[in-house]
């Protein structure tokens, strides 16, 4: 995606070799369009797939994930980072571990809106170490659902995420790779369009 990959080089902010902020338009203040966009190329992506849910991780991967739900019109769900007293039903739940915060949550997501019929695209903010995917996918799987993808907005291309969810057998679409966060720039993976 030609304008992520303009975002990120304009807007991105490397803090060190391996973390890049990108709160101007993705995780603290949102480019709505830009993130509608990212839902439509999900959407092409994936729209062969038979998608009934999409699902992410409070709170950084809700804006692409519910502008990918809107385009493909089923629900977005979020797997919450704590459990509300208002949940009263049984949940799905996983340790995450978050490489940007270095702290590991036990998100949960109720047992009534997933299911063994659903066919489930992950979406997320980053990749990096792949934690946050893998941890979305044990839930599925508690479901007896089924992943068929994982989304991703920005994917560390360094960092070991890719192959750990591949190992895992699952499929992964990253919108725009970062190849190095060397020297304060951002570099992209040469086969980028």
């Amino acid at each position: 995606m030609d304008l992520l990959k303009q975002k990120v080089a304009a807007d991105g902010v490397v803090i060190d070799e391996k973390i890049l902020k990108v709160d101007g338009f993705l995780n603290h203040q949102i480019d709505a369009r830009l993130m509608y966009d990212v839902g439509q190329t999900f959407y092409e992506q994936f729209k062969n797939e038979g998608i009934t849910k999409i699902l992410t991780i409070e709170a950084s991967g809700i804006a692409p994930a519910i502008m990918a739900a809107m385009r493909f019109d089923v629900p977005c769900l979020f797997a919450k980072k704590a459990k509300p007293s208002t949940l009263k039903k049984a949940v799905y739940q996983a340790e995450i571990h978050s490489f940007t915060k270095n702290t590991t949550s036990t998100v949960v997501v109720s047992d009534e809106f997933l299911d063994e019929n659903d066919r489930v695209l992950i979406i997320d903010d980053f990749l990096a170490n792949g934690d946050a995917s893998l941890g979305l996918n044990e839930i599925v799987k508690q479901a007896q659902a089924t992943t068929v993808g994982i989304g991703i907005v920005i994917e560390k291309s360094f960092q070991p995420g890719r192959e750990r969810l591949e190992e895992a057998g699952l499929t992964v679409s990253s919108l725009c790779k970062v190849a190095s966060l060397s020297g304060n720039k951002v570099s992209f993976v040469e086969d980028e369009a």
